[in-house]
């Protein structure tokens, strides 16, 4: 691993940084915004899952675009989208408005996240591929952190439109950087061998520390040479394993996304103020920046799966206990740090373990058909929390339930392959050099 490599992969943990502040906006500035427009839980959780709705369109719409013309396009692509959501976002006049243009951001945060997952996994050797991946969800962590630790102060000094402000303006700022340090897919350029591939090629080589190519090794002919469109995802020999990770990212997301756009919420309703409750928020985020990083560590040593699977069944417990400790603020917040330990890496770890599946042709494509799979579980339960609180279920009720989908998740995992194919990130440059 080449100092250019990591460098490559900072850039992708700094994308998901500010799409962790952006997806997770909408559960910092959720009682302000419900307070001001006098809107009820279930309308509340539809703007939620708005942005949700988003992200699952460019997962699957335009994501599939980087196999076709590159990752980094489709990068510089979203960003300006995701920005240009995210500022107008801060004039919304209703819900509504505010509903449509969460929707357009998520498009935007969609592709990028996609991408920025495939980027990293390619740019990474074999052996820390897994480490990688999971610092590129860290930033997402990272940035749910700083977004709640912003919000307490930008929503008491300017509003809560501030805190849409804030986050379009640092997307916009990102792009430039994005623009000049974030290199194309070496796996994309051998696989799909545009104009100038050679050169290109040779670039990265050069960057990496390894030797130059006179000329572009020969295509094996048992591969694909294009992606093959959505279809191919469930060909026979992807076909369990594609429909295994779909399941796991519809309960795995699902999960994830009612424990963190609501937790805030409902600590309000359990009695706590509104500081402590994004405290707590915030305190689930930060210890994801944690669960994340390990989740990495333990996935050099140890087979990436059999680590998710811990990670989801640890969940579950962590998840039951915490509903039945918010009556006593020190417990809840520490148990809610742990949740964020856990909760965090299981999401990490279905990103870690999706590129490795498929070629490289179709690898943006099952990364982003996988990941909007996710975002429609994402999208169903912050809705539909709000809709079973209004008919009166309990905070305690709701994370028992999603208890119980954590630890299905797991058990889903026990029929995944054993044997995936060799991801093509794996082959260097150079037959001499082999990661």
């Amino acid at each position: 691993m080449s100092r250019f490599q990591w460098c490559a992969i900072a850039v992708c943990v700094l994308l998901n940084t500010l799409d962790g502040f952006d997806v997770l906006v909408m559960s910092f500035t959720a009682k302000t915004i419900s307070g001001e427009w006098h809107i009820d839980s279930g309308t509340l959780g539809l703007l939620m899952s708005s942005g949700l709705a988003g992200m699952a369109l460019g997962a699957l719409l335009v994501a599939p675009w980087a196999d076709r013309i590159g990752r980094r396009p489709v990068i510089l692509i979203g960003l300006p989208v995701a920005a240009a959501g995210m500022m107008l976002s801060s004039a919304s006049q209703n819900w509504q408005q505010l509903a449509m243009l969460r929707l357009l951001t998520g498009v935007g945060i969609g592709a990028v996240l996609a991408c920025s997952n495939v980027i990293a996994g390619e740019f990474a050797s074999r052996r820390w591929r897994g480490l990688a991946v999971s610092l590129n969800s860290t930033g997402y962590a990272v940035g749910a952190t700083i977004g709640g630790i912003s919000s307490v102060a930008l929503i008491d000094h300017y509003g809560w439109r501030s805190v849409f402000l804030a986050g379009g303006l640092a997307t916009l700022a990102v792009i430039p950087v994005a623009f000049l340090l974030l290199p194309e897919s070496l796996d994309f350029l051998l696989s799909r061998r545009p104009a100038n591939a050679l050169n290109r090629v040779n670039s990265l080589a050069r960057r990496m520390g390894q030797p130059m190519l006179p000329e572009l090794p020969e295509r094996d002919a048992s591969k694909p040479r294009s992606a093959g469109g959505l279809r191919r995802l469930l060909a026979p020999d992807l076909r369990r394993s594609t429909l295994v990770l779909w399941g796991a990212f519809f309960l795995v997301m699902a999960a994830f996304y009612f424990v963190t756009s609501w937790t805030p919420t409902l600590l309000v309703e359990a009695g706590m103020s509104s500081t402590q409750s994004l405290t707590g928020g915030t305190l689930l985020n930060l210890g994801g920046v944690f669960g994340t990083a390990l989740l990495g560590a333990l996935a050099a040593r140890y087979a990436l799966n059999s680590v998710l699977r811990v990670y989801l069944f640890v969940s579950a417990a962590l998840v039951m206990i915490f509903a039945a400790s918010t009556g006593t603020l020190v417990l809840a917040f520490c148990i809610g740090a742990v949740i964020g330990v856990a909760v965090n890496g299981c999401i990490a770890g279905l990103y870690a373990l999706t590129p490795s599946v498929y070629p490289t042709p179709l690898r943006a494509t099952g990364v982003g058909a996988a990941i909007s799979v996710g975002r429609v579980g994402a999208i169903i339960a912050p809705s539909a929390a709000g809709r079973l609180l209004d008919a009166g279920w309990t905070p305690l009720a709701l994370y028992v339930a999603t208890g119980a989908v954590f630890l299905a998740a797991g058990l889903l995992l026990f029929g995944m392959r054993r044997k995936q194919p060799a991801p093509a990130a794996s082959r260097q440059v150079s037959p001499a050099r082999q990661s």
